[in-house]
Order: structure tokens, then sequence, then C-alpha cells
């Protein structure tokens, strides 16, 4: 078949596109120096036809990083998406068209399960960028009512693995604790991670994810799809499992209780995911943790040995 991917010079994008090309697809991979998605028709040159569009693209990053820009994330992300359902209407309306959401869409106190991703509110902290990707959904939904075009939303949780490396942008939680105990153990400044370390994180390996986006991709449409691995675990017993891994004491880490620590669990339901995909199984988790902490080490600290 043939694919275009937004967004994908990005972690997500690289693993899927090189996954969708191994799979024999024919892919035209756009990052943002290919195509301005805020710029309305910076899409139309992309004319011909295409059997599924894969939309990755967002302006994000981790950490604070919602906190400090959500007017620019409203706006800009609002123009991608916009962008993007407005060429795939006009110039690829044959094309199935597979998103990705964000858990940040889910309202604290609710399940996070896809019935209740547009119930309540998303937290203040991330309340633009979580919004923007829920009137995503809406837009999708919209495109089926009114044209009756084909669509995939998948929301994943926290993704991870080997090949995160993009300096001047803010880690995602597990490569943080990563990047600092490396840096640490290297006789850098000690360890402080933000919050006491009881928040609770899922993770999902971003192979895995890909794997399963892709399988999800053939046979379903109109849906909205959690992708994870329904156990989440806390912030210490991560940052524990990097210690154990690199030769680093985890009684030596500070816990800063002043920092922006975000909600205090974020696991997705994934009954759906199971009952689509029943035989769907995941990397473990401790393993892979283990290849992304060397990846990183490699690639981030030139670090090669094992503890």
């Amino acid at each position: 078949m043939k694919l275009l991917v937004t967004g994908a010079t990005g972690f997500l994008g690289r693993h899927l596109v090189s996954a969708l090309r191994r799979d024999g697809h024919s892919v035209i991979a756009l990052g943002s120096r290919d195509a301005d998605l805020t710029v309305p028709a910076s899409l139309d040159r992309f004319d011909e036809p295409v059997d599924v569009v894969w939309h990755l693209a967002a302006w994000t990053q981790a950490g604070d990083f919602c906190l400090r820009h959500p007017a620019e994330q409203w706006v800009i992300n609002q123009r991608i998406n916009t962008t993007v359902l407005d060429w795939w209407h006009r110039v690829q309306p044959q094309a199935k068209l597979v998103a990705i959401g964000t858990s940040c869409s889910y309202a604290p106190g609710e399940a996070l399960s896809e019935d209740r991703y547009l119930v309540g509110e998303p937290v203040p902290e991330l309340y633009a960028y979580g919004m923007t990707k829920r009137m995503l959904l809406v837009g999708l939904r919209a495109m089926t009512a009114q044209y009756g075009h084909r669509w995939l939303y998948l929301v994943p949780s926290t993704l991870f693995g080997t090949g995160y490396h993009e300096p001047g942008k803010q880690r995602h939680f597990i490569f943080d604790v990563i990047d600092k105990i490396l840096a640490a153990k290297a006789g850098g400044p000690a360890v402080t991670l933000w919050g006491d370390g009881g928040q609770c994180r899922e993770l999902i390996l971003v192979d895995d994810f890909a794997r399963a986006a892709r399988r999800l991709a053939e046979a379903v449409e109109g849906e909205i799809v959690n992708v994870g691995s329904g156990d989440e675990r806390s912030i210490r017993w991560y940052a524990e499992q990097v210690c154990g891994l690199v030769g680093y004491d985890p009684s030596l880490i500070r816990y800063d209780t002043s920092k922006y620590v975000g909600v205090r669990s974020k696991q997705l339901v994934v009954d759906k995911l199971r009952r689509l995909l029943p035989s769907f199984n995941l990397t473990p988790l401790t393993a892979a943790l283990e290849e992304t902490v060397f990846d990183y080490a490699r690639a981030a600290h030139g670090e090669g040995t094992r503890a």
C-alpha cells in the first residue's frame, strides 16, 4: 500500500515509518521541514492517491511544557489538525486516516476508558493540549457523519524504547529518570526527581505500540482505542530499576515535591484492545526497560557496559 505519515521525524514516527517500510509499504514520511502543517493547503502537493494517512504530528513536549505554552499549543495544534483534516477531505477522501490521541485528554477521576474520552475536563495544566486532541476526534467523527470518511483514533500510554535522542526537548519521565541517573553515576549532580516518587505511570514499548497500531489499522475503523499495557508502576519503582541496571545507589535520589508532577495515576483501560487483538503480547517491561537504558547510555552518555 501507499501511505503518508505526518510527524514522521518524531520518536514514534521514526519507529512507525521503519516498521511500515519493513512491511513492504511505500511511505511518504513528512516532518516539519517537509511540510509546515500550520499553513493551510501545505499538503496539497501530495495529491497522488494514498491508502492510509497516519497523522502523528503535534506541537508538544513532555514535562511542564504544556504549563508554559497553553495558548500556543491551542492555536498551533488546531491549525495542524485542521490542515490535515481539510486536505484529507479535499485531496485524499479515499484514504483511511489513523490519528494519534493522548491520555492527557482524560479527565481526572474518570476511568481512562474510551467511552469517557470526551467526558469531564482534562487537568488544568494539560487542558489546552488535551482539548486539541479531543477536537481532533470530534473532527474525525464529523467527517464520517457528513462525508462517510474512514478513520481510526489511537490513544497511547507513555512510549519508550530505543532511539529516543532529541536534544533540546524536554524528555518524557522515563528518559529524564534514565538521563539523571546516568549523569550522576558519571560524577554529575545528584539525582533530583519531581514529586514524591509515588505518582504512577504506564509505559508501552514504542515498537509494541507500532505493532499494535498497524494491526488495528488493518482491521478496525470508526473507533477510539487505548493502546497500552494496562499496568502502571510508581516513578520510584522505575528509578530503582534503572539504578539496579547501571549500578547507582537509589538511596541517593532526592524527591522534590515542590515541582510539577501531573496526575497521580495514569493507567489506561485496555479491555477494548484485548478484545480486538486477543493474541497480542507485549514485550516484558523489565526486558524492554533494560534495552532502553543501555541504548540511551550508549547514545547520550557514551557508555556501553552494564553494571
